[in-house]
């Protein structure tokens, strides 16, 4: 990756801020390794006792995937594509009363440790070990993101050496994360979300007086386009619409929220259901803050570029690196402040990694570990930190993969969308669907992957046409330089523009029909075809291989006689955990007393 020439440098108090973010991060958790000497037990390192409120909690949900890829690549997607991207905020909506009303009460009253030990409950071993490679996977892809991204923007900004940076956010994740537990974790992201919050308040607010006030930023999104909220086009084609955005960001939230390790996690940790239900609705607020200041930093972006793109006219290899570039070239004058936004890139990511790390302790623990091998708490305990310190490492070798992935946006959800909706079909049809087997679940879990991988890996060799990703216009004729042009921003200038349609069209006759009528697929609905796709076949198959036993969703109240409820398992079948709480026998209707 070329180097972009740098707008400024850090001063010794852009790295005292930076520095003293790193510091309280750590103290944290070596204040929780130094109090929570009595964390003897697995369970008391990884769930923090469940004895957690709501309010950190609520902010550790907001911090874990508002990573530095919030901070740097949702402004420069808003940028380039404009702010319809904050519809998410409706789809968090959606997210929320789904998560919290079907998938958090089934999760919270079985009291696991792991998400996955409901897919043996509910289905067998074979599906529960499928569902926990499948997380570990998607967490490791995911995590080596989030660690490039702020190596990227240091790198950027001070011209520190990339690597450099990686392995010192993987250091800093490991060490507190490891010391700690789930409570240094949940902590730290309290911390953490305020420092980016703050980040994105320090560019924001410089870019509304050097743009003279909120009202001109608007004025020049509305002329550049960038106020497209409202576009109603159905053709699942196109990157960004009001229905890809709600539709297929609901499926690949509620993936997150619903199912996903690193979530459920923090939520069942709490002291009851009522303050887990809390967390997740007093979330949504923090979700909706984050969104609006990605989205507001995206309008300053083209506000203070609108006539010099850097991107374009070559002073940035990425559109990734348009925050920071901007952050250097509009806070140098004030020392401290663009320290103050890379601890806000760097914070997203410290919160991400460490909520990764302890998740995939977790579920190997649980999962992979306690199955097979008998051992002491206090083993195990220790065996959590050492997984901690190796799942960091793996985590910083990851990164190496990240730096080939393009956009870094895009391939964080379409890793989400690949490996987690067929996990939420999995998930939903064992909770949704009383009658579905063992045998359909694990046959709709593989034919959702394939379906999504295949739709997944031909979106990377054949990239959708710009007629369908649409990217706005930016343009360099108010630049006051000379330099070297990126040609193939398609939207650079209108010269720029036609020779790059003119290439694509001329690669466009050697593309397949798949290529432009299924890769094509906006990237928003990766999660929804592995989802329905594992749904629908996991029903199919249930139906066709013999419904085993029939579950009610009905509470059933029983005057008269006495029921031996584990006799009733034996002959009937594992309860549906799904689908039981105090008062529910699920028995066949065959098996209730007259």
């Amino acid at each position: 990756m070329a180097v972009s020439p740098l707008v400024g440098s850090f001063v010794a108090a852009d790295y005292a801020v930076f520095a003293l973010m790193l510091l309280v991060s750590a103290v944290i958790g070596v204040y929780y390794a130094t109090v929570g000497r009595g964390q003897s037990s697995s369970k008391e390192f990884l769930m923090g006792g469940r004895r957690m409120t709501a309010i950190p909690v609520a902010l550790s949900l907001t911090a874990s995937f508002m990573s530095a890829i919030t901070v740097l690549a949702t402004p420069a997607e808003v940028y380039q594509y404009g702010a319809s991207f904050g519809l998410f905020s409706l789809s968090y909506v959606l997210v929320v009363v789904f998560c919290s009303e079907i998938f958090l009460p089934v999760f919270y009253r079985l009291d696991i440790t792991s998400t996955y030990e409901y897919l043996e409950m509910r289905f067998n071993k074979a599906t529960r070990l499928l569902g926990t490679v499948m997380f570990i996977v998607q967490t490791i892809l995911y995590t080596g993101i989030v660690i490039y991204a702020p190596a990227l923007a240091l790198n950027q900004v001070t011209g520190m050496d990339l690597w450099g940076a990686v392995i010192s956010t993987g250091v800093v994740c490991t060490f507190y994360c490891t010391l700690g537990g789930l409570k240094a974790v949940v902590w730290t992201d309290v911390f953490q979300v305020g420092i980016m919050v703050a980040g994105f308040l320090s560019v924001i607010i410089r870019a509304v007086v050097l743009q003279g006030g909120v009202a001109n930023i608007l004025q020049h999104a509305e002329h550049g386009g960038r106020l497209n909220f409202w576009d109603f086009d159905a053709n699942p084609l196109r990157r960004h619409t009001f229905w890809t955005i709600t539709f297929g960001g609901a499926f690949v939230w509620t993936s997150i929220y619903g199912i996903n390790q690193a979530q459920v996690q923090r939520y069942i940790s709490c002291k009851s259901i009522t303050h887990a239900k809390m967390s997740l609705y007093i979330n949504l607020i923090g979700l909706w803050v984050i969104m609006l200041c990605s989205v507001s930093a995206g309008l300053c972006l083209y506000s203070v570029y609108k006539n010099c793109d850097p991107w374009t006219a070559g002073m940035v290899s990425a559109p990734d690196q348009l925050m920071p570039y901007m952050v250097m070239d509009t806070l140098r004058d004030y020392p401290g402040l663009p320290g103050l936004f890379v601890a806000a890139a760097y914070s997203g990511t410290l919160s991400t990694v460490s909520s990764s790390i302890n998740a995939l302790a977790a579920v190997t623990i649980e999962d992979l570990i306690k199955p097979h091998i008998r051992m002491s708490e206090t083993h195990l305990s220790w065996t959590s930190k050492g997984l901690s310190f190796l799942y960091g490492a793996v985590c910083i070798g990851m990164a190496g993969i990240a730096s080939l992935m393009g956009g870094l946006l895009q391939a964080a959800i379409t890793i989400f969308g690949i490996i987690g909706g067929p996990l939420l079909g999995l998930f939903s049809l064992g909770i949704l669907c009383p009658y579905a087997n063992a045998t359909g679940g694990l046959t709709g879990l593989l034919f959702g992957l394939a379906m999504s991988l295949w739709v997944g890996i031909g979106a990377q060799f054949y990239p959708p046409l710009p007629e369908q990703s649409r990217p706005l216009g930016l343009t360099t004729h108010g630049c006051n330089f000379t330099t070297t042009a990126n040609l193939f921003n398609w939207t650079a200038t209108s010269t720029q523009a036609s020779l790059y349609t003119t290439l694509v069209q001329l690669n466009a006759v050697d593309r397949p029909f798949l290529a432009d009528n299924w890769y094509s697929m906006s990237y928003l609905y990766f999660s929804p075809i592995g989802t329905l796709t594992a749904l629908i076949v996991g029903l199919v198959v249930s139906l066709l291989s013999g419904t085993g036993t029939l579950f009610t969703s009905f509470t059933i109240y029983i005057s008269t006689g006495k029921l031996d409820i584990k006799k009733a398992q034996t002959k009937f079948g594992n309860n549906n955990p799904g689908f039981c709480n105090i008062h529910e026998l699920n028995f066949t209707k065959s098996s209730l007393p007259a």
